[in-house]
């Protein structure tokens, strides 16, 4: 079972991390003005998700036992 869910989170991070940067590039072409703002949100998230998903193995695998 605790395979399985890492595998879901980890195919959950892969798509958000995807759609994320598909976004930035997609609003890019269309807003110049915001690109930078869509790039540093991709950036942070590109770190931010990992750890949050990380995080919730951990709480998961403790509250588990």
């Amino acid at each position: 079972m605790f395979r399985k869910l890492k595998r879901i989170l980890a195919l959950l991070g892969a798509v958000l991390l995807a759609g994320m940067y598909l976004i930035t590039i997609v609003l890019a072409f269309m807003d110049h003005t915001a690109t930078r703002d869509w790039l540093m949100a991709s950036v942070i998230c590109t770190i931010v998700i990992p750890c949050f998903l990380y995080a919730y193995i951990l709480i998961y695998r403790y509250l588990k036992k």
